[in-house]
């Protein structure tokens, strides 16, 4: 085993003498299973005894055997898995002290003294009303002889975490809550099948989705299928919505689109608070407009089908923070949620956020909506305000661009899925700039031959959800077309460049899914010499072992690897899956690994192997690369803008500052323009990678999941964070 670095903790024995219980409560959310998986296996890891709660807080009021201890082996085969394999209900026994009390004596009788919730601001607020009392009612039990002295002296306070399980992301102080990537990939699967049917019949569609007090589903799915409208609780519409609704279905049809989209939050209302409907909006289309439209109403297929690898993983990583928080918790530290803030895991005051949460239902209750908006954070906003640019603002009518400046986009490299989201977004923002945009084909080696042509409003429309790269795209390096390329900026005028690609980047994996026999499966993936694919499907299949360049392996890590397998398919484990990235060894190919587990496990699995190839970069992009292309371009044109007017100077741009060149990307927690000549020093360019990596924290966690004995590096701990004053900033601009 490697050496303890300076600083860790024996995260091993963290939990000796602990148990924990985990429980899901509410409604169900596709990744629930992967926390709850993640929960038990951490647990158990660090030496804690770890128990099931079914059905709930009925099932912690019932006790018996809806508590019952679990086994590593317990939770295998449920990362893939839809709902909650461990039952969730609504309880009213909970609500009342009685049923508390029964509850407080079930956890004290198996000596569980931490609880992980994973549910609504509902179920998190039971836990801390649980929590608060918990002194009271093991001083009443004790008192009725329910529990013994001695056993309220060693349960003397309980720790509490959350983990908030909600496809209407509507839980303040999270970015992204367990179970809405999921839906979004539901409600986009349907609207892009509606789409194809809507514009063979030029029909306008009405589509309804959940979100009673959060119009978050509604206004993402609106961003990732560049819908003409969306009504989401938050912000009504201005009260003549139905004139400017049909005027902006209206100039949709005139500009050559053969259909229209609606999305309509359950919740819905106008600014007087009363609800809008989606056939009060089928009515006035037709009426007024005479459109043939149809309404279709989502419902609960939004929860149902597998969770996306963006759930497993955000499932994984709040399983393993959350059995850290509970085993360092003291009876001075407040309940907590656990959370990602863009890719850092988090930790926040669980009322405080529970808190913000009901404030946005109360400012909405008061026609407060701007408030409303602000408590629901600076995300929800950039996404509305994205919006609202790109679908409420008419496009220029003329052809002469007001600012004087002429913007180029182009795509590099690999095609990567949300591509064309991006170019859309930026063709269209730089157009309400008032910019001329030219669209380059082919990437640089197209801008050496002049492949350039003024791009308009109209002919991105539909591009948010194509997959690869309506521009065309090469892998060809500017620097054998210097010349040229500076040649056709100076005579197409071009003031900026936006480009978009880079090194290798996809987001298609798929998990072969498990049969009845036992079997191992070998799966190659590409990235070049990055394994961030292969760790973070590893993540989100439940891998045994993922092979990358960036972590050397040999012969005996191998052996290792294998006999752990060997070892782990003699009980009731039945799958097996081994990643592979595609440039991780180039002696120890795919056929290598796969002839050697092949081999080791006769008579014990067998093994079967994929190279995914290509496929990985095709189909359409997910909600999230829609979004997040859609954003990234906006930005992207919002800065560019105003860096060409800081640098003019008598109508000539001065771009010789080290930030007049910027790579604009995620780095921990927000978006970043980081000036180029800075990513030289950081940047890896014989293997075409960062040299700091911040997923390469996530390996351990992987290691774990999969029954290997190392050590958890909690150097890097999330710390406890106030959301109330973070709540209330605003970002400047988009």
């Amino acid at each position: 085993m490697a050496q303890t670095p300076l600083g860790h903790r024996h995260s091993e024995s963290l939990g000796a003498g602990k148990a924990i219980a985990v429980l899901t409560s509410g409604g169900d959310a596709q990744g629930m299973n992967a926390a709850v998986r993640a929960v038990v296996r951490v647990g158990i890891y660090t030496g804690a005894k770890v128990y099931f709660v079914h059905e709930g807080y009925q099932g912690l009021v019932d006790g018996g055997d809806n508590i019952k201890e679990a086994t590593w082996e317990s939770v295998s085969m449920m990362l893939q898995l839809g709902g909650t394999v461990i039952g969730s209900a609504r309880c009213q026994d909970f609500r009342t002290r009685e049923g508390r009390l029964k509850a407080a004596r079930n956890l004290v009788k198996r000596g569980i003294t931490n609880l992980c919730v994973i549910g609504g601001d509902g179920s998190l607020t039971g836990a801390d009303t649980f929590r608060a009392e918990w002194s009271s009612l093991l001083a009443e039990l004790v008192k009725v002889g329910g529990i013994t002295v001695e056993e309220a002296k060693k349960s003397s306070h309980l720790n509490i975490v959350g983990m908030v399980g909600s496809i209407d992301n509507d839980f303040c102080g999270t970015d992204m809550t367990i179970g809405t990537d999921s839906a979004l990939h539901r409600i986009m699967e349907i609207v892009d099948a509606i789409a194809t049917t809507a514009q063979s019949h030029q029909r306008t569609f009405v589509l309804e989705v959940m979100g009673r007090h959060c119009g978050y589903l509604a206004l993402i799915t609106a961003l990732a299928c560049g819908a003409d409208w969306v009504f989401i609780p938050e912000s009504p519409p201005e009260d003549d919505w139905e004139d400017h609704l049909c005027r902006r279905l209206t100039e949709t049809r005139l500009g050559g689109s053969r259909l229209n989209i609606i999305i309509v939050a359950e919740g819905a209302i106008d600014k007087h608070g009363k609800a809008i409907t989606s056939d009060d909006i089928k009515t006035l289309v037709v009426k007024r407009l005479g459109y043939d439209t149809r309404v279709t109403i989502l419902g609960h297929v939004q929860r149902g089908g597998t969770p996306s690898a963006f759930d497993r993983v955000l499932g994984s990583r709040m399983g393993v923070e959350a059995v850290m928080a509970l085993l360092e918790g003291t009876p001075d530290t407040p309940a907590c949620v656990v959370s990602l803030s863009g890719n850092q895991a988090v930790r926040l005051p669980l009322m405080e956020c529970v808190q913000v949460t009901k404030d946005v239902t109360t400012a909405m209750n008061e026609g407060r909506f701007d408030d409303a908006l602000k408590l629901r954070g600076r995300s929800f906003q950039n996404n509305w305000n994205v919006y609202k640019l790109l679908a409420h603002i008419r496009p220029p009518s003329t052809k002469v661009p007001q600012s004087g400046y002429t913007l180029a986009v182009l795509n590099v490299g690999a095609p990567a899925a949300g591509m064309n989201a991006a170019v859309r977004s930026t063709v269209r923002i730089g157009l309400i700039h008032g910019h001329q945009m030219l669209a380059v084909h082919d990437g640089f080696e197209g801008l050496a031959y002049g492949k350039v042509e003024e791009i308009s409003w109209d002919r991105v429309g539909g591009w948010t959800g194509l997959g690869g790269s309506k521009l065309g795209t090469k892998r060809t390096l500017p620097k054998k077309y210097f010349e040229e390329i500076s040649a056709n900026i100076s005579n197409f005028g071009i003031h900026g460049l936006i480009i978009i690609g880079g090194f290798e980047t996809c987001d298609r994996i798929k998990q072969s899914a498990a049969g009845t026999k036992r079997r191992v499966f070998i799966i190659e993936t590409m990235g070049g010499f990055c394994g961030y694919l292969a760790t973070m499907a590893g993540l989100a299949g439940g891998a045994d072992a993922a092979y990358i360049y960036e972590e050397h392996f040999n012969i005996h890590d191998l052996q290792v690897n294998v006999e752990h397998l060997t070892e782990k398919m003699k009980t009731t484990v039945k799958r097996g899956l081994v990643l592979r990235n595609e440039r991780c060894n180039e002696n120890y190919t795919t056929d290598f690994i796969y002839n050697l587990y092949s081999e080791e496990g006769k008579g014990i699995f067998d093994c079967r192997k994929n190279v995914l190839g290509h496929m990985q970069q095709g189909g359409t992009p997910t909600p999230f690369d829609r979004n997040f292309g859609t954003k990234m371009g906006a930005k992207a044109v919002a800065w560019i803008t105003g860096k060409i007017k800081e640098c003019s100077r008598h109508g000539r741009i001065f771009a010789n500052t080290a930030d007049s060149a910027c790579l604009l990307g995620m780095r921990k927690r927000s978006l970043v323009f980081q000036p180029i000549t800075e990513l030289k020093e950081q940047t890896d360019f014989e293997h075409r990678i960062p040299k700091e990596q911040w997923w390469l924290k996530l390996r351990p966690i992987l290691k774990i999941l999969a029954k290997y004995n190392i050590e958890l590096d909690t150097s890097e701990k999330a710390h406890l964070e106030h959301i109330t004053r973070k709540r209330i900033s605003l970002e400047s601009n988009i």
